[in-house]
């Protein structure tokens, strides 16, 4: 849309894997097995194509290219052989979105309860975009959600709705 706040675009061909495990007993091979630095506590980890987001005290959530999934899920298992824990391949039931533009932290403020603009680098917010789930963080130009993909065509609806042009939110 001509002069929006942000360009909201769904992100396809991803693969999101949920990780769940001791990360002090098995971070450091999950981590090898990644390709990346396991996070501080609401951190996400970025290099390239690839993102290892802390969800919980035994959860991360790792996002790369679609194509790279199956060899990911066998590493990662492979590291948790006689280990408690789970990988599993959640990207059918996540949907993505980046929301891009000058005024992409309007956006996200409209619908979350946080301060986006002081979001810092590498920082993971999990809360909620109006009424549905969401984890938020920054990404070049603007940030990055993740839901659920039950939610997805109201979550791409209301970030349109939020970046609608004259919209922005008054200087503070």
């Amino acid at each position: 849309m001509a002069d929006a706040l942000a360009t909201i675009t769904r992100r396809t061909g991803l693969g999101i894997i949920t990780i769940r495990a001791d990360l002090s007993r098995a971070g450091d091979a999950l981590a090898e097995a990644a390709g990346l630095a396991i996070p501080d506590r609401t951190g996400i980890v970025t290099d390239g194509s690839r993102a290892l987001g802390w969800m919980s005290p035994d959860e991360l959530l790792l996002i790369l290219p679609g194509a790279e999934l199956p060899e990911a899920i066998e590493g990662l298992g492979q590291v948790l052989t006689g280990e408690p824990g789970l990988v599993v391949d959640v990207s059918d039931a996540r949907a993505v979105f980046d929301i891009v533009g000058p005024h992409a932290s309007d956006v996200v403020d409209k619908l979350a309860p946080v301060d986006a603009a002081a979001m810092p680098e590498g920082h993971l917010r999990r809360t909620r975009l109006a009424q549905t789930a969401a984890a938020i963080w920054r990404i070049e130009g603007g940030f990055r959600v993740i839901g659920f993909r039950s939610t997805a065509d109201y979550l791409g609806l209301i970030l349109a709705n939020a970046a609608i042009p004259g919209s922005q939110l008054a200087p503070r």
